[in-house]
């Protein structure tokens, strides 16, 4: 499935555009991300935006975290990047207001982190093609449709910042065969082909940078009033565009596989036995049951996070914004979950458990009945909720916690368990409510 990450896509968050939004905040492994992440649907297509400097443009160049940037778009699942970038025009032909999709660029930046690969292992990653090909040939033809000037192709040169060029340097750089030049593409698009995402850019003329005799030196005000004038162009192309793009397969993401020396990619999932590390105890709590006990996997650092990871690949990105969890072990998977997607926690509990004003569901135990109960503060009629348990045998407690939250007018988007019995048809009994589990056990 196409899941577009856009990077530095002001315009694109208005609610308008942006369908089932919400906003995000996450860290990576590399720190946290220049903003937070908004999340939504444009025309159907799942997008992720994210400001390269931050929404108030706060963050110099040579101060962008471009890993943590990356990896948020990655964690969110993003197969495709669309980024917009301001630059100078190096070529009397590439006006300014025109759009460049540029297919190679010239590396002079010199304090910035280049590679997900700091240690431990090393990483050769091709880099003979940075963009992706497909990506760029999408751009062209969104662009043609709508009329705007753009030139297919262009070498862009990332410079360190924040200074502009002074004319001698610009000079050169036209020498060099450059067309334009920017601060920020390397080394975003280097880590998005160690990341196996494919990457375009669309680089907006602003202005001749200095080497035009007849034009005075670039200013940020001229940057700024040019940009702001044509970005409206940009947010059509981007609209144009994702609509155009297909999943398909793609030399942007199989570069990675060959490229690491001594180890596998990273992010890459390694294969985990969850299964053994759940002890089974014959005869209990009654003869006859055969009780699935998660305190071993909990006492397994590598199991937990596995369990963790899991669910959080399957419900990035999601629409859901909030979690739920079930008294009383699903209260540890479900916050743990909350964490890292970045989300409020919610408890559900038995009754008499919660201290402020509560409304409850009741249901059926194999001898008489039961209640759980939520806080009536605790959801909005527009939440859309996943509700995380540890087992999930006949579904009674999980159906009721999901009437529980369809009585505050909220809706229940998925539910999740750690194991499922299935002989005893749990799943049957939530089939409306998408249930998702980690492992099996066969025999209740």
């Amino acid at each position: 499935m196409v899941k577009i990450g856009i990077i530095g896509g002001s315009g694109l968050d208005n609610p308008t555009i942006l369908l089932n939004a919400r906003e995000i905040n996450v860290n990576t492994p590399y720190g946290k991300p220049s903003s937070s992440l908004k999340v939504g649907n444009i025309n159907d297509v799942d997008v992720v935006l994210l400001a390269r400097h931050g929404r108030d443009h706060s963050i110099m160049p040579s101060n962008v975290n471009n890993q943590a940037n990356i990896w948020a778009l990655k964690e969110q699942g993003c197969t495709h990047i669309l980024a917009s970038t301001a630059c100078g025009s190096l070529r009397e032909e590439i006006k300014p207001g025109d759009l460049v999709f540029i297919d190679q660029f010239i590396d002079r930046t010199t304090k910035r982190k280049k590679t997900f690969y700091e240690k431990d292992r090393v990483c050769h990653i091709p880099m003979a093609e940075p963009f992706c090909d497909k990506l760029r040939n999408v751009l062209a033809d969104a662009a043609k449709e709508l009329g705007l000037r753009f030139h297919k192709e262009g070498t862009i040169i990332t410079i360190e910042g924040p200074r502009f060029s002074t004319k001698a340097e610009s000079k050169l750089f036209r020498t060099w065969d450059a067309d334009v030049i920017n601060m920020s593409t390397v080394p975003e698009v280097v880590l998005a082909r160690e990341a196996g995402i494919c990457y375009a850019a669309v680089a907006m003329a602003t202005d001749y940078d200095c080497w035009r005799e007849s034009t005075e030196a670039v200013t940020w005000e001229e940057i700024v009033k040019t940009f702001t004038k044509n970005a409206e162009n940009v947010i059509q192309l981007f609209l144009k565009a994702m609509m155009m793009i297909r999943q398909e397969e793609c030399k942007c993401r199989e570069d990675i596989k060959t490229a690491v020396v001594g180890g596998q990619e990273i992010g890459a999932k390694k294969e985990f036995d969850l299964h053994s590390t759940i002890r089974t105890v014959p005869h209990w709590p009654k003869q006859g049951i055969m009780f699935r006990d998660i305190t071993t996997l909990l006492q397994n650092p590598e199991a937990f996070r596995y369990s963790i990871e899991k669910l959080k690949e399957r419900y990035s990105g999601k629409n859901i914004n909030k979690i739920a969890g079930i008294e009383s072990r699903g209260f540890i998977f479900g916050a743990a979950l909350a964490y890292e997607l970045g989300l409020p926690f919610v408890l559900i509990r038995k009754k008499g458990k919660l201290p402020y004003e509560t409304i409850s569901q009741e249901y059926a135990l194999e001898y008489g009945t039961d209640k759980i109960e939520i806080h009536k503060d605790a959801l909005e009629k527009w939440d859309t909720i996943l509700i995380v348990d540890d087992l999930l045998a006949t579904g009674g407690t999980c159906l009721a916690a999901c009437q529980l939250v369809e009585k505050l007018g909220a809706s229940v988007e998925g539910t999740a368990f750690v194991v499922n019995l299935p002989e005893l048809k749990g799943t049957e009994r939530l089939k409306n409510y998408k249930p998702f589990f980690l492992v099996e056990f066969q025999g209740g």
